[in-house]
């Protein structure tokens, strides 16, 4: 059986260096996924099974190069991943002339020239899964543009410098009009609204989704539990939760104890995960 996992992480967005809408936890969020999944013999960390994009390296063209080669000779019974930590965002979902809604977006690094990646963009890559193939989708960025106001009580820094949240606000040719229509629809990143439940079945999907937050919440990053750099919450829990537990627990369960160790950390943002009755209750990863 084939393993693969394509992981990105971007603390850097360009220009490269100072200035960008930089972040700080999202390299280590990469790191501590592709150590988690080699420990536990979920994937193996080799050139041929997992390739890691970070920073400069993480551009919209790379980013979904990346994406094909995960799809690249899989078959029934494989088992590939899709790990992305960085900024999230929105764009009017243009159709023939009309604004008619709004994409839920991630950035890559490049993303004020390339343009960012859109629900169409992955959904274009990732309707070539062949059936059979377990594919596994975990998100740690912001899925709307509300936020929410966390504890500061994690770090002794002031709340500017401790906590920090994965949206940028689209460019102004496509933030005029989100501004100018605040109530249009939203289609999410490759998920249906889970109406305000941690778990949400949905049969006909070809994947299952980790989502870090809510709809209407942003997904944080800050150093947590005495860590000297920052983390973003969700992934910290996730893995945290996922090496304690091992890699038999099932994707519901997985997702109850990561909600309840967030909550306990004292943050709002609630984890949403999407999939078949039969992939929620089956065993992650497989």
């Amino acid at each position: 059986m084939t393993r693969k996992a394509l992981l990105i992480g971007i603390n850097d967005y360009a220009p490269a260096g100072p200035g960008g809408p930089d972040l700080q936890g999202c390299v280590p969020d990469v790191q501590d996924v592709a150590h988690t999944l080699n420990a536990l013999g979920i994937v193996p960390a080799k050139p041929g099974t997992l390739r890691i994009l970070t920073d400069v390296r993480a551009t919209r063209t790379n980013i979904l190069n990346g994406l094909k080669w995960l799809l690249t000779k899989v078959k029934k019974g494989d088992l590939i991943i899709f790990y992305y930590s960085g900024h999230g965002s929105q764009l009017p979902d243009l159709e023939g002339d009309e604004i008619d809604g709004k994409d839920e977006t991630l950035c890559p690094h490049d993303y004020s020239t390339a343009g960012m990646i859109t629900d169409d963009d992955l959904r274009q890559v990732l309707s070539g899964v062949p059936a059979g193939v377990a594919l596994e989708v975990i998100l740690d960025s912001c899925h709307s543009g509300t936020g929410t106001r966390e504890t500061a009580a994690l770090s002794s820094a002031p709340l500017s410098e401790s906590l920090s949240y994965r949206y940028v606000d689209p460019p102004l040719d496509f933030c005029y009009f989100l501004d100018a229509n605040p109530s249009l629809p939203t289609r999410r990143i490759l998920r249906r609204t889970g109406g305000g439940k941690d778990a949400v079945a949905a049969n006909k999907l070809n994947h299952v989704l980790w989502a870090a937050c809510r709809d209407n919440q942003t997904s944080a990053e800050t150093r947590i539990e005495g860590s000297p750099i920052s983390r973003g919450v969700f992934t910290y829990c996730f893995c945290k939760v996922l090496r304690r537990t091992g890699a038999d627990i099932t994707r519901d369960r997985l997702d109850a104890l990561v909600s309840a160790d967030i909550k306990r950390l004292g943050f709002g943002q609630v984890p949403q995960l999407e999939g078949t009755k039969e992939a929620l209750a089956g065993k992650v990863f497989s």
